[in-house]
């Protein structure tokens, strides 16, 4: 049931210690609020990771070619090794687990991509339809590349986002014809790619046979990637992979530069355990405020007690119930949790969704970190559990109080 006298005494007693009420208040607020900064942090540093990775498949595996730095089989180190058609052939059909075979090369250095009066320097790449579904690039306008466009050997090209700015302008692009080294190609759609900062998206791609055949890359592989099925690990294609490549172009499978491996699903590993243990710090920080929070609200709320020891006494004297004692002591704990608890989240909440306007202005640039946020129920969780918790230290003092007699809490100083 309200009591309106009750409510006015514990604002009167707060109004008369302001200091007192201010400083609990403010280590109870400081708490909550770098709580939420932390954990705002951690998932901003989670997301910006996340980002550099771009959409791409999670389980799967590159390989580029090197040079061999091991002797084999009277073959001296030092050989460029060279990758073809044959070699996917011979991995799609003896390596067990693949699901989908990508094929790129790249015109090294920039070219010039021109439109008319337009043009800009950027990475050409030559690829298979399988290469998207692996690397991660989002259609944003058109369409991708298609396994027909490889089979007839179609001039046509996909262009990033920021290629396609620079180019067109505001408009679209498509059905329109750039030319690269004096060869047109019409462009057939737009990517989007968040990986590498966004410097991705500042490539043009070609059907992989046309790229070949039209820069003079003729049987000429220079990058492979692979995805596995579900429930075969990445690490197994790696070595058959590994074993099947070094039959073929005869050298030591444990020449680890003969090879060029890039395994992300053990990057993904490596970040989620790195994302495990910022976890755990957050935890252990939040535990440690919250029992920061209630130390200090438990101190205060006994000095209120040692304080009001003469008035419990006139209260009990008076006909006042134990009970009436303790629930007014642990109504205005409650009251000071509550209050600052919830301020210091929407103080918090304020200042991540300002980092995150700055970066949205700042056109999201900064690398490894992206959109902090924070788990509004696990904020709102840790502010309820300040507040019982403070509820319960300060029913440890007024419970202390109720139980003292009238004469005696009569005759303290």
């Amino acid at each position: 049931m309200f009591d309106l006298d009750k409510w006015q005494e514990i604002l009167g007693t707060m109004r008369r210690n302001k200091l007192r009420t201010f400083l609990t208040a403010f280590g109870v607020f400081w708490g909550i609020f770098m709580l939420v900064l932390l954990l705002g942090a951690g998932q901003g540093i989670e997301n910006g990771i996340w980002k550099e990775f771009g959409s791409g498949a999670k389980n799967s595996l590159f390989v580029s070619a090197g040079k061999t730095s091991l002797p084999w089989q009277g073959l001296q180190p030092g050989r460029e090794i060279k990758f073809t058609n044959d070699d996917l052939e011979a991995i799609r059909t003896h390596v067990d687990g693949v699901e989908l075979l990508a094929s790129r090369n790249r015109l090294f250095g920039e070219y010039t991509i021109i439109n008319g009066t337009k043009n800009g320097s950027y990475q050409v790449f030559g690829a298979n339809a399988e290469f998207f579904q692996i690397s991660g690039e989002q259609l944003a306008q058109g369409r991708l590349l298609n396994p027909l466009d490889g089979l007839e050997q179609r001039k046509v090209m996909l262009l990033g986002e920021k290629v396609r700015k620079v180019l067109f302008g505001d408009s679209g692009g498509i059905g329109q014809y750039v030319r690269v080294k004096g060869v047109f190609f019409r462009v057939v759609g737009t990517f989007t790619n968040t990986g590498n900062n966004g410097r991705n998206e500042e490539r043009a791609f070609v059907p992989f046979t046309t790229f070949q055949t039209t820069f003079n890359q003729y049987n000429q592989v220079q990058r492979i990637g692979i995805s596995s099925r579900k429930g075969t690990p990445v690490k197994a294609l790696e070595a058959q992979v590994r074993q099947l490549l070094a039959r073929r172009h005869q050298f030591d499978p444990t020449d680890k530069q003969a090879l060029e491996l890039d395994n992300n699903e053990e990057e993904v590993a490596r970040f989620e355990g790195l994302f495990r243990g910022i976890k755990l710090f957050v935890s252990v920080i939040g535990v440690l405020t919250l029992v920061a929070g209630v130390v200090g609200v438990s101190n205060i709320m006994l000095i209120i007690v040692q304080e009001r020891t003469r008035e419990i006494g006139v209260r009990k004297a008076l006909g006042a119930t134990p009970w009436s004692i303790i629930s007014m002591i642990v109504q205005e704990s409650v009251v000071i949790t509550s209050v600052s608890g919830y301020l210091g989240l929407l103080a918090g909440v304020a200042l991540l969704d300002a980092v995150r306007y700055a970066l949205e202005q700042a056109g999201g640039t900064t690398s490894y970190f992206d959109h902090p946020q924070v788990n509004v129920g696990v904020a709102l969780s840790a502010t309820a559990l300040l507040v019982v918790s403070g509820a319960v230290a300060g029913l440890i003092p007024a419970t202390k109080a109720a139980n003292v007699k009238p004469i005696e809490a009569l005759r303290a100083e």
